[in-house]
């Protein structure tokens, strides 16, 4: 087996509100790390070259332990991929604009076509776009409203600092107008773009006009709170431009009306720990917000209201059920609802008030509504999918409920839903809450206490793990891996109160529903201790190492991706972009010392400990702005001093992207099919 890097310790004594803590790799926070975001080859040599090491340990380690299965399930994945994958055109005035690839290509080619038929125009194409970038993403592309010209986005470096630049689809001509921008992009008028700039700090914080007539700049909102991100778009109406300013639990919005004097009013000042989101339609403001509604609720006010004094329910509030989005459109009310980790689409007539749900029959599935470009249509397009099913598009007449089915997700190497099995399981928390499980598996495959399973969580931000279809699963499920999503709590699943219960002095409810998830599969005889290989991300990867803290012999592997494992040192560094953002969420341990303990009781970093720990891999990105490349780096360097056991842990560090990886659609893949290779290894399964 090829020898790991040996990063070199630095004891550094840390002292915090009376408490002391030591940390033996915080030199690997390069002290320009802000340029390095922009230029990873500016990062110190020494902090380089660790990386470098890493990187090739990982290539090396990999090949040694699964020899070319990556390439194979590489080759797989793309097998599942159709060549020419493009969306639905969506219609806006004369044209109908879409996105589709070319036959291998990596970048998606955004296009359009006359909407009562005719050739495609392209207007913008990513493959020739990226040429020369070792990293490009193609973040967006807004038409004008007269439909003469495309604002396009693009990052190409992956550290969410974007570039603008303006094409005349007449003549043809680009010009680039914005530099370092983040936080959304809408066309005013057709000579007039808003969008938002960051701070010193890389926080987007305030939302700007530009009039590309003359190219002058003006500021028409800047956040004074750092702890308050700024976002712009449009009504669909086109009317009013919303500038919207949020942290985790706690939001403004400010609009500016196209048609009137353009001052910005705030609709209703902000509230701590409440939310709302305002849509524009005719003489009111319709409004989401959970003001005196913990799940939501949908209130309409008049146009001119400055307060939540005028706020009159339309959709009253309901304990337990979720309201996840609302969406006016001319003649109906739309809005995406969850219950016990269930969706259903709600359609209100505006005229008669009269409703009707969507909801379908496996026993858990994804929807998504798709708003399109104009307001005034007949017709809803959402997208269905279940774990086992792969996505359909949909178009719904509003008004007589006739259902046409747009486009079905293709699978080119073929797939059968047929074969596989869907279930919704609970498992039950140590105080008593339902976990619900969304599983997938060969429908061949039955309990029998040793069967291989995936385990995959999140449980931050509210952010719910929809059941949805993922191509790239089947190259475990079709090896006999039970593929499992843990709903836990931090996510909204079963509503608001659930990601309460999982933020602040109750994130350690993550960590045991996930761990509860994994014991009720072992109870339930589908597997053991040992053959469980636990996922996660970002957040999710604080809650994988967490875990592996908690109960290594639970794991067969763990699977840390971009984690957030060095969660007490980062939420004590006010300079970093998110951490002051953060704080709603998680706590402030530079001000709380009951938000000190609860972190640092559970923060992967500071509580590894001299045992065995499973096999483990952990990736970062030298761009990453959200999750920064020292966290998984000193948690692996620490992971290899303390343990006592001999199982590998392989760090792949992405020195050309951040967060999301590469963003290409194949390039992805490449990652995807090496994590697999490590997992299917890990739980016995590479031959």
């Amino acid at each position: 087996m090829p020898t790991p890097p040996v990063a070199r310790r630095e004891e550094e004594v840390i002292t915090q509100l009376g408490r002391t803590r030591t940390d033996p790799y915080r030199w690997m926070k390069d002290a320009n790390w802000q340029a390095a975001l922009t230029d990873p080859s500016v990062l110190e040599p020494y902090i380089r070259s660790h990386l470098v090491d890493e990187r090739d340990y990982a290539a090396e380690l990999l090949a040694e332990l699964t020899g070319d299965l990556a390439d194979t399930l590489l080759e797989e994945m793309k097998a599942r991929i159709e060549p020419d994958e493009s969306t639905v055109p969506s219609p806006d005035g004369p044209w109908a604009y879409y996105r589709r690839f070319r036959e291998g290509g990596e970048y998606p080619i955004v296009a359009r076509i006359p909407r009562e038929g005719g050739d495609e125009q392209v207007l913008v194409d990513g493959d020739a776009r990226s040429e020369g970038s070792a990293f490009y993403n193609l973040v967006g592309a807004v038409h004008s409203p007269d439909h003469r010209r495309v604002a396009i986005m693009e990052d190409r470096v992956g550290n969410e600092e974007f570039i603008v630049t303006v094409l005349d689809l007449e003549t043809g001509d680009e010009r680039p107008v914005l530099e370092g921008v983040s936080g959304g992009l809408t066309w005013g008028g057709s000579d007039e773009l808003f969008s938002v700039r960051l701070d010193k700090s890389k926080r987007p914080n305030t939302a700007i006009h530009l009039d590309l007539s003359t190219g002058v700049e003006t500021t028409i909102y800047e956040e004074a709170d750092p702890g308050f991100f700024v976002g712009v778009g449009k009504t669909m109406s086109g009317r009013f431009v919303v500038v919207q300013t949020t942290d985790h639990d706690t939001s403004e919005v400010h609009v500016l009306d196209l048609q009137g004097d353009r001052k910005p009013r705030c609709l209703a000042p902000r509230v701590p720990r409440t939310e709302y989101y305002a849509e524009h339609h005719g003489e009111r403001w319709v409004i989401r917000t959970n003001r005196s509604a913990k799940d939501f609720r949908v209130v309409t006010a008049p146009l001119a209201s400055v307060s939540d004094a005028d706020w009159e329910d339309l959709v009253p509030h309901r304990p337990g059920v979720l309201v996840a989005a609302s969406l006016a459109l001319a003649d109906h009310h739309v809005r995406l609802e969850t219950e016990d980790a269930l969706p259903r689409i709600v359609i209100r007539s505006w005229s008669d008030g009269t409703e009707r749900a969507l909801t379908f029959d496996e026993e858990a599935y994804s929807l998504a509504v798709l708003p399109g470009y104009e307001q005034d249509t007949a017709t809803l397009r959402f997208t269905y999918s279940s774990p086992s099913t792969p996505r359909r598009t949909f178009d719904e007449d509003l008004a007589d409920g006739q259902r046409n089915l747009r486009k079905e997700q293709i699978i080119p190497s073929g797939h059968d839903p047929s074969d596989y099995v869907v279930r919704r399981l609970h498992a039950t928390a140590p105080d008593g809450e339902q976990v619900p499980l969304t599983m997938l598996a060969r429908a061949d495959v039955t309990p029998d206490g040793d069967r291989p399973v995936l385990l995959y969580g999140y449980g931050a931000y509210g952010n719910s793990m929809p059941a949805s279809f993922s191509p790239n699963r089947f190259s475990l499920v079709d090896r006999g891996v039970v593929y499992v999503i843990a709903h836990i709590r931090g996510g909204m699943e079963k509503g608001y109160r659930w990601y309460e219960e999982g933020s602040r002095e109750h994130r350690p409810n993550t960590h045991t529903d996930f761990i509860a998830a994994a014991d009720h599969l072992v109870e339930s005889g589908w597997t053991r201790p040992g053959r469980i290989a636990c996922h996660g991300a970002s957040a999710g990867g604080l809650l994988v190492g967490a875990v592996a803290n908690m109960r290594p012999e639970l794991w067969a592997a763990v699977l840390a991706d971009v984690p957030f494992v060095d969660a007490l040192n980062t939420m004590s560094d006010e300079d970093l972009p998110l951490t002051p953002p953060e704080w709603p969420l998680w706590g402030n341990p530079l001000q709380d010392e009951a938000a000190y303990e609860v972190i640092a009781g559970y923060a992967p970093y500071e509580n590894i400990e001299a045992k065995a720990y499973p096999p483990i891999w952990a990736s970062a990105g030298v761009s990453d702005p959200r999750v920064t490349y020292w966290e998984a780096a000193k948690w692996v360097a620490r992971l290899r001093h303390e343990k006592t056991d001999d199982n590998p842990i392989l760090f792949r560090v992405n020195v050309d992207a951040g967060h999301f990886g590469s963003a290409g659609r194949y390039e992805y893949l490449e990652e995807a099919a090496a994590l697999q290779a490590f997992a299917l290894w890990a739980l016995g399964l590479t031959s």
